[in-house]
């Protein structure tokens, strides 16, 4: 590849930010994919090398979740199991139904939820998943890693920003454990989409090694501001994570 340098002279620093982003926030692939794409890489190759790249970053931030206790396995493992499920139905659901219709209602949705966690300051604050049983919180898990696995394989973009969202308004997470836990459950998917995307010989390495490199160290980063600096960091991450998502919905949908 003649310009492959001028390519991760783009490349890299998007994958830096997307994974500075995504490691505490989701959202990451709002930035990286769009990079690829510009960068002039062809569709199928841009989501499998992009798969390549967050796939990695993912595997640090995860772990860097771990070691500091910020993941609630009880939650986060049923629902990456159920996450899995909902994926395959979802990507067979979307062959069937329309999607500029759920790109406007994801418009209102988008706005209502960053409004929501604008006004409401102490969301997120305090962790109150302690007032659920264990059988209902097993039951939540499932649902929302069901529910957003689905939305996943239909639609995907976000995926982990509502994954925060729902671990924290639903099962009563504060925002750096659903985090955590939302990292837990992208892996699973991220790792099986890689696989496949690497079996089947669509990933440039190339290009994709480099990024997932600089991607690995912008998980590092801001896994590490995330848990030192908890919701602090994160609802401001949270916030512009949701604006990327609007910005491309509403590209997607009237451009």
């Amino acid at each position: 590849m003649e310009n492959l340098w001028q390519i991760l002279l783009f490349i890299c620093p998007c994958t830096f930010l997307a994974g500075l982003i995504d490691s505490s926030a989701g959202g990451g692939g709002l930035i990286s994919l769009p990079a690829y794409l510009v960068a002039g890489l062809p569709p199928h190759a841009a989501l499998a090398t992009n798969k390549c790249s967050s796939t990695f970053g993912t595997m640090f931030s995860t772990a860097n979740f771990i070691r500091n206790g910020k993941i609630n396995f009880r939650a986060a493992l049923p629902a990456a199991v159920m996450a899995l499920l909902g994926s395959h139905i979802g990507a067979k659901l979307s062959m069937l139904a329309n999607e500029t219709v759920l790109r406007y209602i994801m418009i209102v949705a988008v706005i209502a939820i960053a409004i929501f966690i604008t006004v409401k300051k102490d969301f997120g604050s305090t962790d109150n998943s302690g007032k659920y049983t264990k059988t209902r919180m097993f039951i939540m898990s499932v649902i929302i890693g069901f529910v957003i696995g689905m939305y996943d394989g239909f639609f995907g973009p976000g995926t982990g920003t509502f994954l925060i969202l729902s671990f924290s308004a639903f099962a009563g997470f504060d925002l750096l454990t659903a985090s955590g836990n939302a990292k837990l459950v992208n892996l699973a998917s991220n790792v099986a989409a890689f696989l496949t995307f690497a079996f089947s010989g669509e990933i440039l390495f190339a290009i994709g090694i480099p990024a997932a490199l600089t991607g690995i160290a912008g998980n590092i980063v801001g896994s590490n501001l995330a848990l030192k600096k908890g919701s602090k960091y994160i609802r401001p991450m949270f916030i512009l994570a949701l604006t990327l998502l609007l910005l491309k919905l509403i590209a997607d949908s009237f451009f």
